[in-house]
């Protein structure tokens, strides 16, 4: 797995929480995986067109990189909100317009050149509206803060807004909607790149629901029955997510979680609520479902998901529906 250049454009006025946010959420994905003994998959940069600049909350962020003449061809590009300008405030003076000038022609320089080598251009709140006046929306279905809707179909007329949605993929393009939709954006994006137990596994040290797609429930049966503080438990679930293939018996659960069988069934009951098989089963439901999204067989996605046949595999998904 390749190491993926994030690089955060910071412009005065970001919104801390739309760029702490989605940077944390980059960095547990990194801490999890060196847990596995992985190498980290994300490379956090934060650039802007000068090198200090004062958050939406008053915090003056220094050590800014400069916009660089080119990105890394895989880069993922991430646009913050910015803060409303208060009434009372003064007019921007000649260097924040021209910083902010300079800010948008790169980005439409470098935008377009990065969504044609492979890179992707996520955005968050107001961020869509910049994206949009640099032309990177146009053809493009994406959203924005409830509140900048409309704004954003006026500066993109060729994009198609979506309402209510808390985020939108479309290609190489990602928006969100305000604020904390950006983790959301972001854990599926972990969790697209490093795998749905690495997405979980941030989501859960987050506290935070894990939000798949657009179109999916909110709380991910990745999460499922993991409200509990239990390390051995964990440990065990763990395993079957970054593995549901593998042939879990409740003995090699028990080993790995360091307790013994009898004890970790009473801790699965106690603590999430189901039994180890009934665990397993659900994790192996949603790798199928998964799979048998992207345009896979029945059988294939029986295989992926570790289940012994099609057979099998039907006969839990109505045993699933039943209950």
């Amino acid at each position: 797995m390749s190491q993926i250049d994030v690089l955060m454009l910071v412009e005065p006025g970001s919104l801390l929480l739309d760029l702490a946010g989605p940077a944390e959420a980059f960095r547990l994905a990194n801490q999890a995986l060196q847990r596995r003994g992985e190498p980290p998959a994300f490379r956090l940069r934060f650039i802007a067109a000068q090198p200090e600049a004062e958050s939406s909350v008053g915090l003056q962020l220094a050590g800014l990189e400069p916009l660089p003449d080119t990105l890394p061809a895989s880069a993922w590009l991430m646009l913050v909100g910015c803060r409303h300008r208060r009434a009372d405030e003064p007019e921007p003076d000649s260097a924040q317009i021209a910083a902010a000038l300079r800010t948008e022609r790169w980005l439409a320089a470098q935008g377009q050149v990065l969504l044609a080598s492979g890179g992707r251009l996520l955005s968050i709140c107001s961020g869509a509206l910049l994206a949009a006046r640099a032309g990177l929306m146009r053809g493009r279905r994406c959203t924005t803060h409830h509140e900048l809707l409309d704004e954003l179909r006026h500066a993109a007329p060729e994009t198609e807004v979506v309402d209510n949605r808390v985020f939108v993929v479309d290609g190489p393009v990602a928006s969100s909607a305000g604020i904390t939709a950006g983790i959301d954006l972001c854990l599926h994006l972990i969790a697209q790149h490093c795998g749905d137990a690495i997405g979980a596994a941030v989501a859960q040290t987050m506290v935070v629901y894990l939000r798949r797609s657009p179109q999916d429930p909110e709380l991910s049966p990745m999460l499922a029955h993991r409200n509990h503080l239990h390390p051995a438990l964990h440990r065990a679930q763990d395993a079957i997510c970054a593995d549901p293939r593998a042939e879990w018996s409740l003995d090699r659960l028990a080993a790995l979680a360091h307790v013994t069988p009898r004890h970790l069934s009473r801790l699965f009951a106690s603590h999430a609520g189901t039994t180890a098989l009934h665990y397993l089963q659900a994790i192996r439901l949603e790798r199928a479902r998964k799979v048998l999204a992207t345009g896979a067989t029945l059988g294939q996605a029986a295989e992926l998901a570790g289940f012994s046949s099609e057979q099998q595999l039907r006969r839990a998904r109505r045993a699933s529906q039943a209950s």
